[in-house]
This record gives structure tokens, sequence and C-alpha cells, in this order.
């Protein structure tokens, strides 16, 4: 649902093949899908909780350039959107898509951080964001892996503003952003634990009812699981790769569900 500056504003993903993914996502979260046309900008499918006139909870695009991997992407309001970018270029990181009107529907912009990850800001259109979250079947959560969390805090703090606080995870540091009292987002550490040469990316997080049951469920629909559910301190989670090679994670959380509960 709409927040302010500095909140998760939308998540798209970025597919070589619309109809898998389409297909992939509706049954994997019983979503439903309408698709809008632009001209000079194609189709853009948006994903509805339940039916098609539910809460937009994603939207779906076609990759266009096969040298780039299928990808989730996360974007983060913002008031100024030129100034920002240009923030985000003084602070080291790179604006990949300049600030662009996308047929009145919102102003994004797609960067990437100090260390590569990618991420995009959005000033709303006539899409105003996420119109459901911190329930089951949408995005409660986005986390950010990196191999440096103290450059991690540094350049989004500069950014957004962000306050970052930390807690211990599993023996190392783990980052909480927020915004005022609010949390937004997340940091863990990419250790030698993590698989060499694993990107640094932002990864969206779905609430779901049954952790086991749906990484199963995705199996099945041809996805491939990388941390089976496990059992951490907000909930039941597990991380995936959709059928189209896309990273995302699911949990069942701990807490009933509410606004930020996750």
């Amino acid at each position: 649902m709409p927040k302010g500056p500095g909140w998760l504003h939308w998540v798209d993903l970025a597919s070589p093949d619309a109809a898998t993914s389409r297909a992939f996502y509706c049954e994997l979260f019983g979503w439903s899908v309408y698709t809008l046309t632009a001209p000079g900008y194609g189709n853009y499918n948006i994903f509805t909780l339940d039916d098609v006139h539910g809460p937009e909870v994603a939207g779906l695009q076609m990759l266009t350039d096969d040298s780039q991997p299928p990808s989730w992407t996360c974007y983060f309001r913002v008031e100024d959107l030129r100034g920002t970018v240009d923030t985000i270029i003084d602070q080291g990181g790179q604006e990949l898509i300049p600030p662009t009107d996308w047929a009145g529907l919102a102003d994004m912009a797609l960067c990437t951080d100090s260390q590569g990850a990618d991420f995009g800001v959005a000033k709303p259109g006539l899409i105003k964001g996420l119109g459901a979250t911190d329930q089951p079947s949408t995005v409660c959560w986005v986390e950010l892996a990196a191999p440096d969390l103290n450059e991690g805090r540094r350049f989004y703090t500069e950014v957004f503003g962000w306050r970052a606080t930390d807690r211990d995870h599993h023996g190392s540091a783990y980052t909480t952003w927020k915004v005022g009292d609010r949390s937004v987002g997340g940091m863990v550490l990419m250790d030698d634990a993590w698989p060499r040469r694993y990107p640094t990316q932002w990864t969206p997080c779905f609430w779901v009812t049954d952790c086991d049951a749906t990484a199963a469920r995705a199996t099945e629909l041809g996805a491939t699981v990388g941390v089976p559910p496990t059992s951490i301190r907000p909930g039941r989670f597990s991380k995936m790769t959709d059928p189209t090679g896309a990273p995302f994670a699911v949990i069942t959380p701990v807490r009933s569900p509410g606004p930020g509960a996750a």
C-alpha cells in the first residue's frame, strides 16, 4: 500500500519467457494478471491479488537484453527522481535507465548501488504503488545480499536517509533499515558460506501460509530450491529460483498478518 519516501514502492520481474512466469506465479500464489499496452512501451503485465480486480502486487515485463539474467527489481519511492539519481551517482552507484515517464503510470529510473546491486527509484503516477503488502501472497520484506555491510550502510543512508540497525544473524551481523521507527528492508552479509560469484542483489520475499508446502509446490512447477524451508527468528523461510532462473524468497512469519508484521 502507498507509503512515503524511502519505502518499497513496487517490485517487478524481468523474464525471458513471460508466459512461463505468468503461469508459475499465478499457480504458486493464486495471483491473477492483466496486461497494459502503451504505445512505444510494449506490454506490461500487472499481477493482482485474487482476481483481476484485486490490488496490484507485482509487475512483469519481458527481458529485452539476452545478456542479462532474469531477475526481480525492487523500486523505492522518492520525491525528487532526478535528484535521487544524481545522489546515487555521487555516492558511487550508476544510472542504468534514466528517469522515464512510463506512459503516465509512474516515473521510474533503474540504477545500481556502489557494490553492483540493481534497484529502482520511482515517483508514483496512475499506479500509486503496491496495492497490498504484509499479507499472504504479497511482498512482506526485501533484502540486499552484499559483500560489504559498511559500504551498504553508507550508500543507502546517503541515498534514502535510512537508519541502519544491526542484530546478530547466525553469528554474523544483519542490518535492518528503518524510516522513522518502521522497518523497510534488510541487508545480509555474503560471507564464505555463500556460493562463489553470487551476485550482489536485492531479493523480494513473499508471505505464504505454509512455507514447506509452497517450496514443494514450487519445485513441482519447475522452480529450484536453493535454501530449503528453514526455521529462522522471523519464521519459516525458503529461497529459490523460478523456472526462468529469477531468485525470490518465501516466508511464513511467526506473527499474525498485519502492516509490517514480517
